[in-house]
């Protein structure tokens, strides 16, 4: 996985910065942002290159990054030259107990091999009170056939950000409140979001932007994401 972050990394802004991609990526964003208290000194895990950090940062926060692709690490240093940003893995965080007000992950928490870790980490450098906001792959009947998809496009050799097989965990939104419960974290919520993936080409995509907020509301288990945010307790 790192050697394929490291491989588009020049290429992932442009995969967010068409029409389809901005739609998709701003939603994600601002549903993940609304979990997340203003003002405060926020984690970004699998922060890629800055994208995230930028928007909270933009609402009166500071933001560090962290990411395992040297890659996006250059380019998020670039774009928020303001921010701390360093190469790490999130099972094993670089940072003192008590120090974040909030901690985030951005499509990324579905790759991590040991999610308790991440989470367990997560938990021990929040301070008492602080939020953690993650939006991941969430598994239904759309979402079975995508790894077998990502399987083809990476021995076709894809040059194409996320079309690879990393052995990635698509949760089911007990599964995954559960798996935030177990660590500590309280008040976990989690909501499934997104029917309108950048994927899906005109006038499919237009289509799914007109009805994804009735999915969202009225038929959740056909969107494909799953954002979740829970607290440490005070």
């Amino acid at each position: 996985m790192q050697r394929h972050y490291d491989e588009v990394a020049e290429v992932y802004d442009r995969h967010y910065a068409t029409d389809r991609g901005r739609i998709y990526y701003d939603h994600v964003c601002d549903l993940v942002l609304d979990d997340l208290p203003r003002g405060g000194l926020l984690l970004d895990l699998g922060c890629g290159t800055g994208l995230f950090m930028v928007r909270y940062c933009a609402s009166g926060g500071d933001a560090v990054g962290l990411d395992i692709s040297r890659g996006m690490i250059a380019r998020a240093r670039q774009r928020c030259p303001a921010c701390t940003v360093s190469v790490g893995t999130a099972e094993q965080l670089p940072f003192r107990d008590a120090t974040f007000d909030a901690v985030a992950s951005i499509l990324a928490f579905s790759y991590l091999q040991r999610p308790e870790a991440m989470l367990a980490e997560s938990f021990r450098v929040l301070k008492p009170g602080g939020t953690i906001a993650v939006c991941t792959l969430g598994r239904n009947l759309l979402t079975a056939l995508v790894p077998v998809i990502y399987r083809v496009g990476e021995k076709v050799r894809a040059r194409r950000v996320g079309m690879a097989d990393f052995g990635e965990h698509y949760y089911r939104t007990g599964e995954i409140a559960a798996l935030f419960a177990s660590i500590g974290f309280v008040d976990v919520g989690v909501r499934r979001c997104s029917f309108a993936h950048q994927d899906l080409h005109d006038p499919v995509f237009a289509i799914a932007r007109k009805v994804e907020p009735f999915v969202e509301e009225r038929l959740p288990h056909l969107a494909y994401n799953l954002c979740v945010s829970a607290k440490k307790p005070d």
